[in-house]
């Protein structure tokens, strides 16, 4: 495979993540509205839920470079799912196992700015990050762009979906 075709993979899946994130934020905004007014849907100023995802994305990168299942387990939700930059689809299960062999290790990790948008019980967060990370022993990192799909589910935000990019 030319690399110019795996750049078109990788772009085509991102850009599919992306514009599904974009229907779903807007049929939730959408459905919010519904009958109490525009202004219903747009994003919560609420500061504790916003303070609250941006610690929990820096726990999340804590947990991996400690390698704390247990702390992983709790962030991500059961039905977790992301696409790798392989073109595979990886679970929660694929992730935490990832972790326990370290086929994947993260040594230190640096996120940029971030921003977080608040719908009622979903969020989005993004921000770039570089990190110093090996997978199967040959490096990995780097600087990337990265965007999570959060849920409060049982009053506890969990990430549900990812996506991610690297930066040239």
């Amino acid at each position: 495979m030319t690399k110019k075709s795996v750049f078109r993979k990788r772009f085509a899946v991102l850009l599919l993540f992306s514009v599904s994130l974009w229907w779903a934020s807007l049929s939730i905004r959408e459905g919010a509205a519904m009958g109490r007014g525009r202004h219903a849907a747009a994003p919560s100023k609420d500061a504790d839920a916003v303070d609250t995802i941006k610690q929990l994305e820096q726990d999340m990168g804590n947990a991996m470079v400690a390698g704390d299942i247990d702390k992983l387990n709790q962030i991500y939700a059961d039905d977790f799912a992301t696409v790798g930059s392989s073109g595979k689809v990886i679970t929660k299960e694929t992730l935490l196992n990832d972790f326990k062999s370290f086929h994947d290790k993260l040594e230190w990790f640096e996120n940029g700015p971030m921003d977080v948008q608040v719908f009622g019980d979903v969020a989005v967060a993004c921000a770039s990050v570089k990190e110093k990370r090996t997978r199967d022993g040959k490096d990995t990192g780097g600087e990337f762009v990265w965007m999570d799909l959060l849920e409060k589910r049982a009053g506890k935000w969990v990430v549900v979906r990812s996506a991610g990019a690297r930066l040239k």
